[in-house]
C-alpha cells in the first residue's frame, strides 16, 4: 500500500487536533509528519530538505495572515486541500480546479471524498500543485471584508495598528474597554464590548460572559469551577479571574470543537 505524508496549517489547536484524529483513525495510507500553525511556520516547513508532503491541509485565515502568503514566498508541492468555515469561500475556491475544499466542521464522508481525489491526482499528475493565486485571492477577499481585521488605538499622542491576530482578549471594566494583546500590551478601545465582539470573527473570537470576549488562541487551560462553571486560563494572564457563563457553556464547548 502506498503511504502519504500529510501536513495540517491550521491555527486553531481544537481544529488541528480534531483534524489529526480524524486523519489517524479514517487512513491506514495517511501519515502526518507535520502541524504548523502560521505562514512563517508553514514557509519554515515546507521548506526543510528532509520533509515532504503529499497531501496538505491548510485554513484560509492563519495566525500571522493568509494561506496566499505561503505559495508567494515557497513552492508548495503536494496536493491542497483547502479548510474553512465560510462557504463562499469554498464554492469559490472549489470552482479554481486546482485544489479541493473542506467545509468545517468537517465531516468524515467529506473528508474520505477530498482525500481519494486526491490520491487519484496524485497518481496521474504527481506531487506538484498549479494553484492560480490571483483567482483564488480575489475569490475569497470579499468575505474577508465582513470581520474586523485590525483595530487602529490611541497610544499616547499616537496611534498604533493591531491586527486582530494579535489579540487576546477584550474586556470591559470601569465602563471602558481593553483591549490586551498576546505581548500582554493593554489599550483602550473607543467602541464597547456589544460593539466589538459584533465585528470579530466567530471562528476565532468567543464572548465568554458580558464582560470578556476571548481569542482561542490564548485559551490555555479550562477547569471546572466549585460553582459548576468552567474557569478559563488565559495567556497572558489577566489580573481578574474568567469564567464561562453558564448560559454560553455549551456554545462554548461547541466552538472549541470546532463546531461554530
Amino acid at each position: 500500500m502506498k503511504q502519504y505524508n500529510v501536513l495540517i496549517i491550521e491555527d486553531e489547536i481544537p481544529a488541528q487536533a480534531n483534524l489529526k484524529r480524524a486523519i489517524e483513525r479514517l487512513f491506514d495510507d495517511l501519515t502526518v509528519v507535520g502541524v504548523e500553525s502560521s505562514v512563517q511556520g508553514a514557509v519554515r516547513w515546507l521548506e526543510a530538505e528532509d520533509h515532504r508532503a503529499d497531501i496538505i491541509f491548510m485554513d484560509v485565515e492563519l495566525s500571522d495572515g493568509m494561506c496566499f502568503d505561503i505559495f508567494a514566498r515557497t513552492e508548495v508541492k503536494g496536493k491542497v486541500i483547502i479548510t474553512t468555515a465560510y462557504d463562499n469561500y469554498a464554492v469559490k475556491a472549489f470552482r479554481i480546479n486546482s485544489i479541493d475544499y473542506l467545509l468545517k466542521p468537517i465531516c468524515h464522508e467529506q473528508l474520505q471524498a477530498a482525500v481519494a481525489r486526491c490520491r487519484q491526482a496524485l497518481a496521474t499528475e504527481g506531487a506538484n500543485s498549479s494553484l492560480d493565486l490571483e483567482r483564488l485571492r480575489a475569490a475569497i477577499a470579499p468575505e474577508l471584508a465582513n470581520y474586523k481585521r485590525r483595530f487602529v488605538v490611541k497610544f499616547g499622542d499616537r496611534l498604533s495598528v493591531i491586527d486582530t491576530a494579535q489579540v487576546a482578549y477584550i474586556y470591559a471594566e470601569d465602563k471602558s474597554t481593553h483591549l490586551v494583546t498576546s505581548e500582554n500590551r493593554s489599550y483602550i478601545l473607543d467602541s464597547s464590548l456589544d460593539t466589538v465582539s459584533e465585528q470579530l470573527d466567530p471562528q476565532h473570537f468567543f464572548r465568554i460572559s458580558r464582560h470578556c470576549t476571548v481569542a482561542v488562541t490564548a485559551i490555555s487551560s479550562i477547569s471546572k469551577h466549585p460553582s459548576n462553571r468552567l474557569k478559563v486560563s488565559l495567556e497572558p494572564k489577566p489580573n481578574f479571574e474568567v469564567f464561562v457563563s453558564r448560559a454560553r457553556t455549551a456554545d462554548f464547548v461547541s466552538w472549541l470543537e470546532g463546531e461554530r
